[in-house]
Parts: C-alpha cells; sequence; structure tokens
C-alpha cells in the first residue's frame, strides 16, 4: 500500500450516517447555551425554546406538505417505527374492543419495523410479511390480496435501507384505500426524506417515519408525520410533550438543527440528486465489469446515492475490513446489523442463496463524494476482491 493510500480516506456509508452539516452546526450550537429554557417551562426563556421548537416543526412541514400540527418530534427513527406500529395497533385493538388484529408488512423492512411486529405476535397480533422480486421491490396486487377483515395496518418502507429500491408507496396506498379507506398506512421514510422529493398530502399516506442524521442532522433526533384525524396510542408517557403524544423533554437543539437540515437538503436536491446519479451509475458500471458480481435492488427506481453489490466466493466481512485498512468506509448491509454474521435478511428474501448474500457490499455516496472518491473506491475494491480469491479454495475454482 503506499503512501498516499495510507491517508486517503473516503466515507461510503452515508445509508447508516451522514456528517453534520456545518451551517446546520452553526445554528445549532447558540441552543446549547444562550437558549437555556426548557420549552415546557412559562417564563421568558422557556417560551423562547418552544418558539424554536414551533419554528422548526412548521419548516418540516411545509417541506413534507403537510400541517405543523402533524408532525411530532422522536429520538429517532426507530422510536418513530416502534410508535406508528404499536400506536395503530392498540388504537385499532380499543376501538373495536378486541385482542387481536392484522398487520401487513414486508420481509424487507428495517429491523425497527420487522422486531416491533415480531413483539406484536407475541401479543396474539397476526402478521404478514409481504415477499418481494428480485430487485426488492413490493407488488401492490400482494398487498391487496393479503388484506383481511380485520387489516389494521399496513407498513412498508419507502425506500430499502440496504439495497436502496424505491417502493410504489403512492400506488399501493391508494390501491390499500380503495379496499377499505379505515385501514391505515404507514411507511418508513427515514432514507428516503431528504433524499427525494416527499409531499405527504399526495402520497396519501396516514404516518410517515423520517430521521435526522440520514440528511445531515445530528443523531439522536427524528420524527413522526401523523394526519389529522388518525389515533395512534402513547408509546412514552411523560410530562404531556408533543401534544401530550410523546413524553419526555425536547432535543431543542437537534430539532432545530433537523429543520434546517432538511431545508437544505430540500433546496440542494435537485441539482445533488443529478450529480449523484451520474457518479452512482458510474461506479455500478465499473464494479460490474467484475467477474461473478451482481447489482442487488432494482436497476433504475433506487437512491440516487445507493450501490449495492454481491460478489461470489468472497465474504463481506474480510472485503470490508480490508476496505477500511485502505481508508474506505462501507457497509455489508444496515448498519443497525453490520456485527451480524448472518447474511442480510432483504437479500435473502429477494431470492440469493445464503453463500452469494454473504458477499454483500453496500456503497452509500454523498454531496461529499468526488470523482476521485468514486475512482479510488472502483481500484480499491476490484484489487481486495482479487486478492480475496486468489486466497479462498472457491475463489480458485
Amino acid at each position: 500500500m503506499s503512501h498516499e493510500q495510507k491517508n486517503r480516506f473516503v466515507y461510503a456509508d452515508n445509508a447508516a450516517t451522514t456528517s453534520v452539516h456545518p451551517v446546520v452546526l452553526a445554528k445549532m450550537m447558540p441552543l446549547f447555551g444562550e437558549v437555556l429554557g426548557n420549552p415546557s417551562s412559562l417564563h421568558a426563556k422557556g417560551r423562547e425554546a418552544k418558539k424554536y421548537i414551533d419554528d422548526a416543526r412548521s419548516k418540516i412541514a411545509g417541506i413534507l406538505g403537510c400541517e405543523a400540527k402533524e408532525i411530532y418530534f422522536t429520538g429517532c427513527g426507530s422510536e418513530s417505527d416502534n410508535w406508528a406500529i404499536k400506536g395503530a395497533v392498540k388504537a385499532y385493538l380499543d376501538r373495536h374492543d378486541k385482542d387481536t388484529c392484522h398487520v401487513i408488512t414486508t420481509k424487507i423492512e428495517h429491523h425497527a419495523v420487522l422486531h416491533t411486529c415480531k413483539a406484536l405476535e407475541k401479543q396474539g397480533i397476526k402478521v404478514t410479511y409481504l415477499p418481494v422480486d428480485e430487485n426488492a421491490m413490493v407488488n401492490p396486487d400482494d398487498v391487496v390480496k393479503a388484506i383481511q377483515e380485520d387489516t389494521a395496518l399496513v407498513a412498508i418502507m419507502y425506500a430499502n435501507n440496504e439495497v436502496g429500491t424505491v417502493e410504489p408507496i403512492k400506488e399501493i396506498t391508494k390501491r390499500v384505500k380503495e379496499v377499505n379507506e379505515k385501514i391505515l398506512v404507514f411507511t418508513d421514510a427515514v432514507q428516503a426524506v431528504g433524499h427525494l422529493p416527499i409531499n405527504v398530502k399526495d402520497l396519501g399516506v396516514d404516518m410517515l417515519a423520517f430521521s435526522g442524521h440520514k440528511f445531515r442532522a445530528p443523531k439522536g433526533v427524528g420524527g413522526l408525520y401523523v394526519k389529522s384525524g388518525v389515533v395512534v396510542k402513547t408509546l412514552i408517557e411523560g410530562g404531556g410533550q408533543e401534544k401530550g403524544k410523546r413524553g419526555g423533554t425536547e432535543n431543542m437543539p437537534g430539532i432545530v438543527g433537523m429543520a434546517e437540515a432538511l431545508a437544505i437538503a430540500n433546496e440542494e436536491m435537485q441539482d445533488d440528486n443529478a450529480r449523484l446519479a451520474m457518479l452512482r451509475d458510474d461506479l455500478i458500471r465499473r464494479l460490474l465489469e467484475i467477474p461473478h458480481s451482481r447489482l442487488t435492488g432494482h436497476p433504475t427506481k433506487r437512491l440516487p446515492g445507493t450501490a449495492s453489490f454481491t460478489f461470489e466466493y468472497i465474504e463481506g466481512e474480510s472485503l470490508l475490513l480490508m476496505l477500511d485498512m485502505m481508508g474506505i468506509c462501507a457497509s455489508t448491509g444496515s448498519a443497525c446489523s453490520s456485527k451480524s454474521l448472518e447474511p442480510s435478511h432483504v437479500l435473502l428474501a429477494m431470492g440469493l442463496p445464503h453463500e452469494i448474500a454473504h458477499g454483500s457490499l453496500r456503497l452509500t455516496l454523498s454531496h461529499e463524494t468526488t470523482q476521485a472518491d468514486v475512482d479510488y473506491i472502483v481500484e480499491s475494491v476490484k484489487k481486495v476482491i482479487e486478492r480475496l480469491r486468489e486466497i479462498s479454495p472457491l475463489g480458485r475454482q
């Protein structure tokens, strides 16, 4: 490895988390000291803090195409997922005086959704886990066919966090509502908000989750859109914050930072996405030159900065560690499960065999990614895979 390579650093794991935008950080810094009040306090400093939160709520609502009162702040995307699903199910059971109901989701959801559904199953809730095709795409027909008399909720992600496939959420919502308008539709849009233009009214969804650190806000702050008139039971009891729906003192600096980051992302989205898509497609074209490689996820209906691959005859963990030694931060899938030795549940749901799913690599770009970065990634991945196949018994066959 050359001296230049040792000092090279390329961050290509932006689906896991992004850097905080300098403008966002600058806007947040005074809120850690100068604006010191608790937003629930009645005195001047408390009212000042609350004003910051109210302004942030209005800014986010304007970008997502909803009313400010429909935006609730949470600690992260996982909390938003848990709240939407558990809160909707509990509200349905209370309203119908039942012990069980039915939820529809997919096999490729983030673990925050899948584990929540598994927990509900232990409480007697029925859950249907829909299959996907080889591109990780959900078929709206399958959603409709899965609807039962007591279906309370459909929970399908907007864009997959591992392979980047963008799902037909608008069509799915329309089809579900045509069957039964009372069935709630929730989408985990954590990977999509800040990267794709989203209008919740146009989508027709009842609930939508997002998380700030996916679009250059700090970690530890997220949100949930809940359509006016939709009833979801409280997940976190407390002092009545968020209109009594989510207890706990608000993370005011984080909330303000998230609103500012979303505004910046929304303003720069069109130009940034066009550039990202060009870099992504160049990366895909050149890495697919590697023998026994394949692109995972939909070839065109995918997030602008996401490229995901499998390479036969190697282990994704070895690939990841060797790239890390070369200064490249990448992933074998979701950051929440990257320490697991099990192959990706998303890739398995797409029909890939275990031995191929083990050799996965996710590269996610950002506005900071340059053509030189892509060139270095391609060069490095090709070298590492060649080396790994040389020392692999399977690779020498």
